[in-house]
């Protein structure tokens, strides 16, 4: 994890790794992922703040929360052996 507690997160969305000079756009439920990842949310977690936050189901945000989490392992922006755990 310590490559995404290094990431630079603007509030506007772009996110910088300092480590390899990469960098990303991210909106703002993206970047409200990778915040609430970085602050050790579980999934249960993340889907409650971001159901507060956008007018999306809870199933669907389940979904997509396991699917940016899958992009961040292949980004290697978080260990290949990272799960969410609800």
């Amino acid at each position: 994890m310590d490559t995404l507690n290094n990431l630079a997160i603007s509030p506007t969305g772009f996110v910088f790794d300092p480590t390899t000079g990469a960098t990303y756009s991210v909106n703002a439920t993206g970047r409200a992922v990778l915040e609430g990842i970085r602050d050790g949310l579980g999934l249960e977690a993340l889907v409650a703040q971001l159901s507060e936050r956008f007018a999306v189901g809870e199933a669907d945000l389940r979904r997509d929360v396991l699917e940016y989490a899958r992009v961040l392992r292949e980004q290697q922006l978080v260990p290949n052996t990272f799960e969410l755990e609800s």
